[in-house]
């Protein structure tokens, strides 16, 4: 397959210069450049025509929405993939009505990005066009991502994503959590192309992670109730409960 051509449009010159990193070292993508203004981003992508244009929403110039507009009604061809922080139904509804084809919630997990991508090439629906559940998810994994910072679970290790599907998936599938060895394990070792023991080790080191940065009393915080003390520390199932059961109640 031939490599596809990307344009990156992002708020800031460090972001510009890590997303290009991880394409340039993929084999399927180019970049053809960066931009941190929406402006002179419209006028790169009518010129380079790349095949896909990956933005942010908050831009100096016009805002990503804009973006996406004035770029779709150039070519509607062009693929286009919003990667932000804000991921409010109405914003997102508002991405996908100006065109976007994909929304990913910060921070980025890049081998799903790659893996979405393909799949838009292929003509496959991973957008949120008329999916009430995809907008769902994107919440939902918002809420979890932030629950995880303020508990001290940093994004760069591999637990942290681990543990966002996991409980994502307990979310979406609650009885998933009676069978963490031989179903969860294994469900997130597949869509992240590792071993179900990887996967169990990583999150075992994300829990600890957050207990030894001393955030109990925000886990505690969090879930309503004194439920750890000191050194106690929950299992990965436990944990992974502990935070779906919170979202279920909230109906997030």
């Amino acid at each position: 397959m031939s490599k596809k051509s990307v344009f990156i449009l992002m708020d800031t010159k460090e972001s510009c210069e890590e997303i290009a990193a991880a394409f340039n070292e993929s084999a399927d993508y180019s970049v053809l450049g960066t931009s941190t203004d929406g402006i002179s981003a419209i006028a790169a992508v009518a010129e380079k025509r790349p095949d896909f244009l990956i933005t942010e929403l908050v831009l100096v110039g016009y805002d990503g929405i804009s973006v996406i507009d004035k770029v779709k009604s150039m070519n509607d061809d062009i693929k286009v993939v919003v990667l932000s922080a804000l991921c409010r139904e109405e914003i997102v509804s508002r991405a996908v009505a100006a065109g976007a084809d994909y929304f990913m919630a910060k921070p980025i997990n890049f081998e799903i990005l790659f893996a979405r991508m393909k799949e838009v090439c292929s003509g496959n629906d991973v957008g949120y066009k008329n999916h009430g559940e995809n907008l769902h998810r994107v919440s939902l994994e918002e809420k979890v991502s932030k629950i995880f910072i303020n508990v001290g679970i940093p994004p760069h290790i591999k637990g942290y994503s681990f543990l966002r599907e996991g409980v994502m998936m307990a979310v979406e599938n609650p009885s998933i959590i009676n069978n963490i060895t031989k179903q969860l394990y294994p469900m997130i070792g597949e869509r992240y192309q590792t071993t179900p023991s990887k996967v169990e080790r990583a999150i075992r080191h994300a829990i600890e992670v957050a207990w030894n940065r001393g955030r109990i009393d925000n886990i505690n915080n969090i879930l309503g109730v004194r439920a750890y003390v000191g050194a106690d520390k929950p299992t990965n199932g436990e944990f992974i409960a502990l935070i779906a059961d919170k979202m279920l109640l909230e109906k997030a």
